[in-house]
């Protein structure tokens, strides 16, 4: 872990949680922001438009072979044809669901996230408890989330660090033949895509 290098100062992080509580204090007791909309705003970016171009980056992968080819061959590039690229997403590594194996994506020693394609971290991920369980304990996480898989199914978890993030391309649900890409994205979601969670079914969609 000594090469696990970031872009900022774990040392750091509690102080700064205080200072930007404390700036927006200020700026709400002056009127200038708005708690309630700044909390839907930061909704949204963490849980509707990040990972809706994750959904979209999943759903071209599983309906064109040769995106597939391209996003696991050389993942940043290949994200940046559907426009998605900027800070937080300069070195995305995409790696595969299968039914052998499960990918789940951590950041041991804080909150590296694809940002391009999942939007802000959910809380859960910047948490200490997930940090070090995901790595000693992975199929407990699983069931934590909700779900449990076969036996012979590996779990392979990837550290992520300011250098390369990871970005999960879950298996594509059964019944879903002739679909077309825009319905295909909205089984994706955002824990599918970080490996905590799994893709709706059909029947889950209108």
């Amino acid at each position: 872990m000594t090469d696990h290098h970031h872009d900022h100062d774990h040392s750091e992080l509690s102080e700064t949680e205080l200072r930007v509580r404390a700036l927006e204090s200020i700026l709400t007791e002056k009127g200038y922001i708005d708690p309630a909309a700044l909390d839907v705003l930061i909704e949204t970016y963490e849980t509707k438009v990040g990972p809706r171009n994750g959904a979209r980056v999943v759903a071209r992968a599983w309906t064109d072979p040769a995106f597939r080819a391209r996003l696991l061959a050389d993942a940043t590039p290949a994200i940046g044809e559907l426009g998605y690229a900027g800070r937080q997403g300069e070195h995305i590594v995409a790696v595969e669901n299968t039914p052998e194996l499960q990918n789940m994506v951590v950041c041991t020693l804080c909150s590296c996230y694809p940002w391009p394609v999942l939007g802000l971290p959910p809380v859960w991920y910047k948490s200490a408890p997930y940090r070090a369980k995901a790595v000693k304990d992975p199929r407990g996480v699983l069931q934590d989330f909700g779900f449990e898989l076969p036996p012979t199914t590996k779990i392979r978890v990837w550290d992520s660090t300011a250098e390369i993030r990871y970005f999960v391309l879950p298996m594509r649900p059964e019944g879903t033949e002739g679909w077309s890409e825009e319905k295909l994205s909205e089984l994706v979601t955002r824990d599918s895509m970080i490996g905590t969670g799994l893709p709706k079914q059909p029947g889950e969609v209108a």
